[in-house]
């Protein structure tokens, strides 16, 4: 529309999306595959390339492969490793063997991990299929690799328009914005950390205020050679040098900044790097920049009526480990397929308000685990001391291992009922015997009853009247040969599973999450022998 003041038919849009973000994108995605009319409203005039997370955990890797966008990931990892490789080359220490260096395997306050250290052999690592591999994905490519598949799937995106404001009823929200006011039936929030949504809805937002002050960027730089590479703690502060050509952190602990919003110059950016250095070093160009804090709230509930919460809008936190992005997908993943059953009126009652309930134990563990970060990065003596505790316990086989799995998210399960070991658990990526993946079966979006052969041949009959909500798949499982079937949400959670014959429970699980059979449908079978 080119007229600002034009207003848009009130049953154009089921859900509108503020912000094209990762996690605005994401839920965009989720809901257009389900067959949802939904606009993404973001005040940016083009994709943000500012430097932020740099890499995706297990359960994003797994959401995504889902969703057949593992691929593309890949690509981008590859092309991300290069760099890496190339500034190893350049920056690292004299006499360090690459080839056989000990492979990075994270970092937790910037103690790093080690890869020969980790245990692999521990089942949380398992039956993660090729999504075990891919993590190098900085969030300015995830950002394009989402954009590219919401335009494939049709959702139709407004750049550079603001959100001004919204008025929401029983029947819907009418949306303010600078290009016009539309009508929908939802407003999903994802509109960062600093969220309009979230504060013109009202969503209390309770936690801990900033005390430090950090700088990311990618910049040219003068004296580098003066700096190490990797993480460095200081007498001042900590910084980061690295994994590739330009990028540096800094962070101090003497409070605050003065003013977030102000243009980050490259005259900060150099200031910070020498105070907590040292190094005579020269910031000559700055490519990208960002200021952050460890402001750590989180909103008590992720839902107001017909207003909800996603992202940074939801929750906010330091930034160390990335885990922002990845809350972000998991929001997304959890949100999409509840919203448009509620949209199509096929939800059954209290489904969306599951989404407060499974979202928020995990971002609030998030918030902890990134306020204990800080309280071990602190130059204080108690800190000091409490860190070479956690370095000591870090450079064990069981440190290593538990350290990893937090931070990868392997950990991450809902509160499922049913008494199976997987019934709230992630699907494993079950192999079978057409030479498919589970992961590829779900690419779709829809729910899956999964017949494995095993548990008696009553078993499709049990999806009839769900129609398409719910598809059948009858499989041959190499890898997993004591599994008789699963029920698994859109979301690849598993919500019913059996080990024999015994279908106790699969009526309940399919009236729990995707509501009443109707019986005008039947659910589409599938053979993958």
């Amino acid at each position: 529309m080119d007229d600002k003041t034009q207003e848009v038919r009130a049953t154009d849009y089921d859900v509108v999306v503020a912000g094209a973000g990762p996690t605005g994108l994401m839920l965009a995605c989720e809901l257009a595959l389900a067959g949802t009319a939904v606009l993404v409203v973001e005040r940016l005039p083009e994709p943000d390339r500012t430097i932020k997370a740099g890499a995706i955990n297990a359960p994003s890797a797994v959401a995504f492969d889902r969703r057949g966008l593992l691929p593309a990931m890949a690509a981008v990892q590859e092309r991300r490793l290069a760099e890496v490789t190339g500034f190893l080359r350049t920056h690292a220490p004299d006499g360090l063997d690459r080839k056989n260096a000990p492979k990075f395997a994270g970092h937790f306050a910037g103690i790093p991990l080690y890869g020969d250290l980790l245990d692999t052999s521990d089942p949380d690592f398992a039956h993660l299929g090729p999504a075990g591999d891919v993590g190098l994905v900085p969030q300015a490519d995830l950002e394009l690799v989402l954009l590219e598949r919401a335009t494939a799937l049709g959702v139709e995106l407004w750049r550079g328009v603001e959100l001004e404001g919204f008025d929401a009823d029983d029947a819907g929200v009418s949306v303010r914005t600078s290009r016009g006011t539309v009508r929908a039936g939802w407003l999903a929030g994802c509109d960062g950390g600093r969220s309009t949504v979230r504060r013109l809805a009202g969503f209390d937002f309770p936690g801990t205020a900033p005390e430090i002050t950090g700088h990311q960027a990618v910049v040219e730089l003068e004296g580098a050679e003066a700096l190490g590479a990797g993480w460095q703690g200081t007498d001042t502060g900590i910084y980061v040098h690295g994994p590739f050509p330009g990028r540096i952190l800094t962070v101090e602990f003497d409070g605050p900044p003065a003013d977030r919003d102000a243009p980050v110059t490259a005259e900060e950016l150099e200031t910070s790097l020498r105070k907590v250095s040292g190094a005579d070093v020269r910031v000559t160009a700055v490519h990208t920049a960002t200021r952050f804090t460890d402001n750590a709230r989180q909103a008590s509930t992720y839902r107001k009526g017909r207003v909800l919460l996603a992202g940074d809008a939801a929750h906010v936190h330091s930034p160390f480990g990335g885990q922002g992005l990845n809350l972000g997908i998991g929001d997304a993943m959890n949100l999409g397929w509840k919203l448009a059953a509620t949209v199509h009126g096929t939800a059954p009652e209290g489904l969306l308000d599951t989404y407060t309930a499974e979202r928020h134990p995990i971002g609030a563990w998030v918030l902890e685990w990134t306020r204990a970060q800080i309280a071990v990065m602190r130059l204080t003596p108690h800190a000091q001391a409490m860190r070479s505790v956690v370095r000591d316990l870090m450079g064990t086989v069981t440190g290593t291992t538990y350290f990893v799995k937090k931070i990868l998210g392997v950990w991450q399960r809902y509160d499922l009922p049913g008494d199976h070991p997987l019934t709230g658990h992630s699907a494993p990526d079950l192999v079978l015997a057409d030479g498919t993946r589970l992961a590829d079966h779900l690419h779709d979006g829809k729910a899956l009853l999964l017949d494995l052969g095993a548990a008696g041949p009553g078993l499709p009959d049990r999806a009839e009247g769900f129609g398409d909500r719910v598809r059948v798949v009858t499989a041959r499982c190499t890898s997993h040969p004591g599994l008789a079937a699963l029920l698994l949400r859109p979301d690849g959670f598993v919500a019913w599973a059996t080990d024999s014959d015994d279908l106790d429970g699969l009526d309940a699980a399919l009236g729990q999450w995707f509501g009443a059979p109707q019986p005008r449908g039947a659910s589409s079978t599938t053979a993958a022998e």
